[in-house]
């Protein structure tokens, strides 16, 4: 079977998580995709870090994929990369993308017996500002500068780089046709009372 039918059945069920998110808050620009904030809820993830270009990333989901199956560990929801480095300013061969499987919280018993760049974890929860590639689009830059474009205007600050959860259409093999959701954590002030609790004994 190929990589790329391996992917779809990783992304089939992305549809019905996404159609029971709830947003917080919303602008449309004429017929253009949405700019919104939401809250994504804490998630259990078996994922692995992926260096080098998308072009070989198939390979690494189905692997990814393949163990969690080995383990007895089953994806209940989509896929999605998390890109941990600024593409614009790295060469491809040093590109690092997190790959993220939604996971049952049963999972976290592997946590650590997985080897150095595979692992199951607790992501916290997180706001983030969102929108959506639709499909037929190949190149989603315009759609990352209207969502970068419309935080600066809303002074919403990113606190990591994108993320983007692979949405619809996935059986054809081709980006263009893929419907994602594009992701940006964003800061939240409340991380100071984090701050302050843990500031007086730092220097003990």
């Amino acid at each position: 079977m190929k990589a790329t039918k391996l992917i779809v059945l990783l992304l089939v069920t992305a549809a019905l998580i996404f159609a029971a998110t709830s947003m917080i808050s919303a602008e449309s620009a004429g017929d253009k995709p949405t700019c919104t904030i939401r809250q994504l809820e804490e998630q259990v993830v078996f994922y692995t870090i992926h260096r080098g270009g998308l072009d070989k990333i198939a390979s690494v989901v189905m692997n990814l994929f393949n163990l969690a199956i080995e383990k007895g560990v089953y994806p209940d929801g989509p896929i999605t990369f998390a890109y941990l480095n600024d593409f614009t300013r790295t060469s491809s061969e040093h590109w690092l993308i997190e790959i993220r499987l939604p996971v049952d919280k049963s999972a976290l018993k592997l946590s650590g017996t997985l080897g150095k760049m595979t692992d199951v974890k607790t992501l916290a929860p997180v706001k983030v500002a969102t929108t959506i590639k639709p499909e037929g689009m190949a190149n989603p830059r315009s759609a990352y500068e209207r969502l970068y474009t419309w935080m600066l205007r809303h002074d919403h600050m990113p606190t990591s780089g994108p993320q983007e959860t692979f949405l619809t259409n996935a059986e054809s093999g081709d980006y263009a046709q893929m419907k994602t959701e594009i992701m940006v954590p964003l800061w939240d002030p409340s991380v100071l009372k984090a701050i302050d609790s843990i500031a007086p004994n730092m220097l003990r």
